[in-house]
């Protein structure tokens, strides 16, 4: 699915503005908090939902190859966090909704 059309579909807050790969495929999403349990299981080309909203989310999103994050429960993103997002190209997003229903959301989309 593509980025631009996940967004659409699950009515995603875009934190940051940077031009980003909207039309770059999401393969497949990880929800977790822990970021060591990212580092070491996420995929690249993927989405990952987490509560997390400093800095070092950037990081694992770079190092994993993750092309999207979405804060879930509404948390607030730091400046300088969508500053270093915009700087690496990775979609930042925010929704209201819990982990496990954007998960559910996300695998009646397709994406697994």
């Amino acid at each position: 699915m593509k980025l631009s059309q996940m967004a659409t579909e699950l009515d995603l807050e875009r934190v940051n503005q940077a031009p980003m790969d909207d039309d770059g495929e999401i393969n497949s999403g990880y929800v977790c908090d822990l970021l060591s349990q990212v580092l070491g299981s996420a995929a690249g080309d993927s989405v990952w939902i987490t509560v997390q909203s400093h800095m070092n989310i950037i990081g694992v999103a770079v190092m994993t190859g993750i092309k999207a994050i979405i804060v879930s429960e509404g948390h607030e993103v730091p400046d300088e966090v969508i500053q270093k997002a915009d700087e690496e190209r990775i979609a930042l997003f925010r929704s209201q909704e819990n982990g496990y229903q954007l998960a559910g959301r996300l695998y009646q989309l397709g994406i697994k």
